[in-house]
This record gives structure tokens, C-alpha cells and sequence, in this order.
């Protein structure tokens, strides 16, 4: 099994053009698998011998180490394709995986705050003043911080531009987390106010943003510029090709955008419970909510299926319903 999940995650890199976050997924799914089926002195079996008793067994045993429904139902799935390109390469007649039903999971109609929420919010950010880092005063003597929760670091109120545009950019374009960091200067065209977005599959898309999202990014482009003269002498060098750095003039990565997101939440409004991928939720949601046509919406988000888009219309009727509640008198 382990020549063939090799040449498994070979083929989603080169054929599938999968990300390297996905491959990573993949391979360490088909690890653990395969650890399940070699206990201690056994050998594994071979990918002919897997039936899905097997698999059945396996999940259950997923089930009683507590997994979340949501986990054990993309570990299926990693299954499901690793048994399926076996079948293509003549390595299997059948595929046990697809014998295996998937775990029922909740219907989830993700939170997304209103339009109205979303540009008090960004605007709000926009005229933020970050408190600066209280200095130390002696080596022992614990440093002075301000109360509650704006605490922010000095270097995180210079960065304050680049943190904007990462935010207006998520919620104007309805990016995901990375695809907003793999952005490279090439792709994007500032002059009609478009991006070309490398989704998932490495597919390409063009995406407009709006004259918000633009402003922000113009206040962003001089500190970008200062982030790289300042850390040319670093080890290893910079990113300049990339749009958002971090301190050390580096390609951002998605963990660090998501610190960011939670950190203005923090400021704005400590009952949110948002995150990067939230933005690109009430992006969908207020396209829809304004009469944007779902296949126009699919298009700008880079789905593949329609169903997937489908789901923003219960978010679109959920929202209208609360609106309803607060409004109509004998609601």
C-alpha cells in the first residue's frame, strides 16, 4: 500500500494539480488508514486483500477516538479517491470505499453578519488607531499594557494598512484564505480593478473588487515597499513578488491571516465569532441578497458545483427571516 499512496499523492500533484495543502491531507489520512491495518508484528495487506469491513471498522474506530462526523467524513473521501485512481491504474476491480456510507452531518447555514454589520465593521477599521507597545522599563519590571482588548503590539499599528487591505480584499472578492495569500503582484490588474485568482485544481479565475478594497490596497503599497527595504538583508531573503508580507518582508501565510481576522473582531465587536472564511461567506450572501444571479455567484467564487453556491440562499432566507422577526409588528 505505501508504493501506492505514493504514486497516489504523485498523480494529484502532477495530473490532479491538487494543492499542497490537500496532498498533505491526503497522504497523512492514507498514513493513518494504513497504520490501522498493520498492528503491531503484522505486516499491511495488500490494496487487492482492503474490503470494506475493513474500512467500516476503520471508521468506527475513528467514531470512538471522538472524531468529529465532519473529520471521519473527508477521511472517507480521501478513501474514496485513493481506492478510486487504483481502480484506474489496474490495481482493483471495485472500489470497497464506495460500499461505505458516508456519516449524516448536520446541515450547518454558516453565520454571516449583514451588509449593513460588514461596512460598519470594515469601516470602522479604517479609522483605528492602534494603541502602541508600553516599553519596559527595566529587564525585571513586567511592561505596563493597556486594559481590555486592545492590546496591540507597535509593529501590528504599522501594518494596520496591509491588515485592512487583507480584509477588504476577502470581503470584495469572496476569496478564500489561499488564495488571498498565494496572490502575486502580476495578478492583479489595478487599473480595472481585477484578480486572477489560481483556486482549487489550479484553476483560474478573474475576479473584480471594488473602489474600497482598491483605496485600501493604494495605502497598503508603501508599506509593502518598506516591509522589503527593510528586510532585504534577512536570511533567506523576501518575497517580493508576493502582495502580503509579514515582518520580515515574507509571504503571509493563512494561520497569520486568520490571527489577523480575529484580532479586529477582538476591537470591533468581542461577540463575533468570524473568521477569514466568513468574509467570503457574507460576500456570496449579500451578491445574492442584492439579486446577483447563483450561476454569476458560482462563477466568482470558483466553485465547481452549483450546490455547493446553493447553500447561501438559506443564509440569504435566514437573514430575511431575522430582519422580518425585528421588523413585522405581529411577527
Amino acid at each position: 500500500m505505501k508504493a501506492a499512496t505514493a504514486k497516489f499523492l504523485e498523480y494529484l500533484s502532477s495530473v490532479r494539480n491538487s494543492s499542497p495543502h490537500t496532498i498533505c491531507n491526503y497522504g497523512k489520512d492514507l498514513e493513518q488508514f494504513e497504520r490501522f491495518l498493520t498492528p503491531p508484528g503484522t505486516s499491511t495487506p495488500a490494496v487487492g486483500l482492503i474490503d470494506h469491513h475493513m474500512i467500516r471498522e476503520y471508521l468506527a474506530h475513528l467514531h470512538d477516538t471522538g472524531l468529529e462526523k465532519s473529520s471521519i467524513a473527508r477521511k472517507l473521501a480521501a478513501l474514496r479517491s485513493f481506492f478510486k485512481y487504483c481502480i484506474r491504474e489496474g490495481m482493483l476491480k471495485e472500489n470497497p470505499a464506495r460500499l461505505v456510507p458516508t456519516p449524516k452531518l448536520p446541515k450547518r447555514i454558516p453565520s454571516i453578519l449583514s451588509a449593513e454589520e460588514m461596512s460598519g465593521f470594515l469601516d470602522q477599521l479604517a479609522g483605528t488607531r492602534l494603541p502602541p507597545r508600553r516599553m519596559r522599563t527595566s529587564k525585571t519590571a513586567p511592561a505596563t499594557r493597556p486594559s481590555g482588548n486592545s492590546v496591540i503590539k507597535l509593529e501590528d499599528s504599522l501594518l494596520l494598512r496591509r491588515d485592512r487591505a487583507i480584509l477588504e480584499l476577502l470581503y470584495a472578492a469572496g476569496l478564500r484564505v489561499s488564495e488571498l495569500t498565494g496572490l502575486n503582484l502580476v495578478d492583479i490588474e489595478l487599473k480595472n480593478r481585477v484578480v486572477r485568482v489560481i483556486g482549487k485544481g489550479r484553476k483560474e479565475r478573474i475576479v473584480p473588487y471594488g473602489e474600497k478594497a482598491g483605496q485600501a490596497l493604494a495605502l497598503y503599497w508603501p508599506q509593502r515597499e518598506k516591509l522589503l527595504r527593510e528586510n532585504h538583508h534577512q536570511p533567506g531573503g523576501t518575497h517580493p513578488e508576493a502582495v502580503f508580507l509579514n515582518y520580515n518582508g515574507r509571504r503571509l501565510t493563512q494561520r497569520s491571516v486568520g490571527r489577523i481576522v480575529k484580532k479586529y473582531v477582538r476591537l470591533v465587536n468581542i461577540n463575533w465569532d468570524l473568521h477569514p472564511h466568513s468574509l467570503r461567506h457574507a460576500f456570496a450572501t449579500h451578491l445574492l441578497a442584492d439579486g446577483a444571479d447563483l450561476r454569476a455567484i458560482q462563477e466568482l467564487l470558483g466553485h465547481q458545483s452549483l450546490s455547493t453556491t446553493q447553500k447561501y440562499t438559506h443564509a440569504s432566507m435566514r437573514q430575511l427571516m431575522e430582519i422580518y422577526d425585528k421588523s413585522h409588528p405581529h411577527a
